[in-house]
């Protein structure tokens, strides 16, 4: 009860808008690139940055910025166009003075020519126009967040070109400020690893360096965030597909049913190699959530709740991505489950921002 009350607090913590936390944000400045649902942004705000843009393409995802920000600089457009205009007019700051830019582009293989060419071998990815942003503002810190499978996308070129390119444009990113972090680490209840790289502007380089954060003594779990969740919408099973469930025990999966039940459902899946944990998966409340998804029920990576033979909701995905409860997602219920399932964890984002910020405090 100790820890559950633990997180409760942290979260209090972090999403109350305190007198506190009210004199100590909108410090320093940031722009953020693919914002998404405002996962990261959100993160980052509370530890203490003020965003003067947002760039983001999907039109509800935008809706979901503006709908609980309104104040935000929201920019519904396509980063393209964005990164091909004067960005110091545009944002109305100096080359240099912008203290962070955030996001991370979804990976993508580069064309190799045989030499570095720098930026132009990011030509035609998206990463090119976050690189774009990066030789026109030129910010102090960058904070470059993926999956962790970037790490060997292209067997390690793509992201071996990603820190060639961040280097040459005047980027110090030395094995310490290149990590992959678990957001269960960070008061987060889920397993959800992401590639986290930060880079700081070289004419900036002291004796002091970037520290990511130290995890957490307690892990929190489902029985945490779950208990107390409020209503929202959600997917639901099909007749047939709730009576299997009803058979997988809370931490179960296909194994724990019957065999001849089990090849029925998973059908060509039965002879397929690896363990298949995921499919018939089953939490438990003494468990931290698997990684979110941006579908709620998949048959290789089912998710299902542990007290209730059903999807998680939108507010129990949302809560294991720390969003609070006042964050409201716009659009469909797969637009929904998307923008959830695509963020970065509030809490994670929150624990780099403080560590970003202390290291901008010492430059």
């Amino acid at each position: 009860m100790e820890n559950r009350e633990l997180i409760r607090g942290i979260q209090g913590k972090l999403f109350d808008m305190d007198i506190e936390n009210k004199v100590k944000k909108n410090k320093f400045t940031s722009i953020e690139l693919f914002a998404g649902a405002g996962g990261l942004a959100l993160g980052l705000e509370k530890s203490g940055f003020e965003a003067i843009g947002l760039i983001e393409i999907n039109k509800y995802a935008a809706k979901t910025l503006k709908k609980n920000r309104p104040k935000w600089n929201v920019i519904n457009e396509d980063i393209e166009k964005i990164s091909s205009f004067n960005l110091e007019e545009y944002f109305n700051i100096r080359k240099g003075d912008l203290d962070l830019l955030s996001g991370g582009a979804p990976c993508q293989s580069f064309s190799y020519a045989g030499k570095r060419l720098g930026l132009e071998d990011a030509r035609g990815t998206l990463f090119y126009h976050y690189a774009l942003f990066l030789e026109k503002l030129k910010p102090k810190m960058f904070i470059f967040e993926n999956v962790k499978g970037l790490l060997t996308h292209d067997k390690g070129r793509t992201y071996k070109t990603i820190l060639d390119i961040f280097e040459q444009a005047g980027y110090f990113i030395p094995e310490n400020q290149k990590k992959v972090l678990n957001a269960w680490d960070y008061g987060v209840a889920q397993k959800r690893e992401r590639l986290i790289t930060i880079g700081i502007r070289k004419d900036l380089v002291k004796e002091k360096t970037f520290e990511f954060p130290v995890p957490h003594k307690y892990k929190p779990v489902l029985k945490d965030i779950l208990t107390d969740c409020p209503k929202s919408i959600g997917a639901s099973y099909s007749e047939s597909k709730k009576k299997i469930f009803e058979m997988v025990p809370p931490g179960g999966y296909w194994r724990d049913i019957p065999e001849s039940v089990a090849k029925e459902y998973m059908k060509s899946c039965w002879n397929m190699g690896g363990g298949r944990t995921g499919i018939l998966r089953r939490l438990s409340l003494d468990e931290p959530s698997l990684t979110v998804l941006t579908s709620p029920s998949q048959k290789q990576t089912e998710r299902c709740h542990p007290i209730e033979v059903r999807p998680f909701t939108v507010r129990e995905n949302a809560r294991c991505q720390s969003f609070p409860d006042d964050w409201e997602f716009v659009g469909s219920l797969g637009e929904q489950y998307k923008q959830v399932g695509n963020a970065v964890p509030v809490n994670l984002a929150y624990e780099i921002g403080l560590k970003i910020k202390e290291m901008l405090e010492g430059l």
